[in-house]
């Protein structure tokens, strides 16, 4: 059943359809599109080892759908549900309340029903966090970090988690420069101790990659380039060396172009089905306040990978 795909008319209508399943649907993902999503392996892993009745479904929701779809999870039975592609931002401007970091990220990635309420919550940075730890051994408040597309969505909220572990140093990468200029602005009374560069914000081009490159130590691919074999190098395979970590958050197509590169030009990499799992294991323990179990998760997700 993890392959099935819904939609928000049904939920909409009531959810029954969804209540009608064994276990019942009571948590979910909602993008556009969603089909992708290996969410629901894990999670229902998950829920069955905690000993959980309920069941984690797929939900196709377009972005004028969004509010309605979710303002209906209450009524149809569910606790809750996770946010993905396109609809992180539309997310927030839709709970009822939402965390300190959802509101500085500016995007909800998790959504609580508590008492008929909608709470949001972002474990975007959260889980790089933790899956930069376990791919590299390494924290992000050691590490010189660039994010490639860090206007908006997933690179946003990296870019705050990376301020707030307050970072050796921290680039970030757009194609549209003025995003991550106001974007750097706002982040920089993090970075008010030490050199005047510590945040920089600068566009997607081949000699600002060059520049930058020389004095960073993480890279990270926050945007949905590499989901497709046709996608065009985010960084030039020439500009990769050794020295450098390399995460690429994409992790649909398995070995994206960037991690390809980076292995080639003997730099650590990995793609982001660490994050994803992290990310599904903050939720766990949003939803359920109670510690998830991880290794039933990583090896459900690993196991389809």
């Amino acid at each position: 059943m993890s392959g099935t795909v819904y939609s928000a008319a049904d939920i909409l209508s009531g959810g029954e359809l969804l209540t009608a399943l064994t276990p019942p649907a009571r948590l979910s993902v909602v993008g556009d599109p969603v089909a992708h999503s290996k969410s629901p392996v894990f999670h229902n892993a998950a829920l069955q080892a905690a000993g959980i009745a309920a069941r984690y479904v797929k939900i196709h929701v377009r972005p004028a759908e969004l509010p309605a779809t979710l303002r209906a999870l209450p009524a149809a039975g569910f606790l809750g549900t996770n946010v993905t592609i396109p609809h992180k931002a539309g997310a927030l401007a839709t709970v009822d309340e939402a965390d300190d970091y959802a509101r500085k990220s500016g995007a909800v990635n998790t959504v609580m029903v508590d008492a008929g309420h909608l709470v949001g919550f972002n474990t975007d940075g959260p889980g790089l966090l933790r899956a930069i730890r376990e791919e590299f051994a390494a924290d992000l408040r050691d590490l010189r970090v660039m994010i490639l597309g860090a206007g908006g969505g997933a690179g946003r909220a990296i870019a705050v988690q990376c301020a707030m572990e307050n970072c050796p140093r921290l680039v970030l990468v757009n194609r549209t420069a003025e995003k991550v200029t106001a974007l750097a602005s706002e982040l920089a009374p993090f970075f008010h101790r030490g050199p005047a560069d510590r945040i920089v914000a600068i566009p997607h081009d081949v000699q600002s990659l060059r520049k930058e490159l020389a004095r960073i130590d993480l890279v990270i691919n926050a945007t949905s380039v590499g989901m497709k074999e046709t996608d065009d190098p985010l960084v030039p395979a020439s500009l990769l060396t050794p020295n450098l970590l390399v995460y690429d958050t994409v992790y649909a197509s398995g070995t994206s172009r960037l991690v390809a590169d980076a292995a080639a030009a003997g730099a650590r990499a990995a793609n982001g089905l660490s994050m994803l799992l992290h990310q599904g294991a903050l939720s766990f323990e949003i939803w359920f306040q109670r510690p998830a179990p991880l290794d039933i998760m990583r090896a459900a997700l690993l196991s389809v990978s």
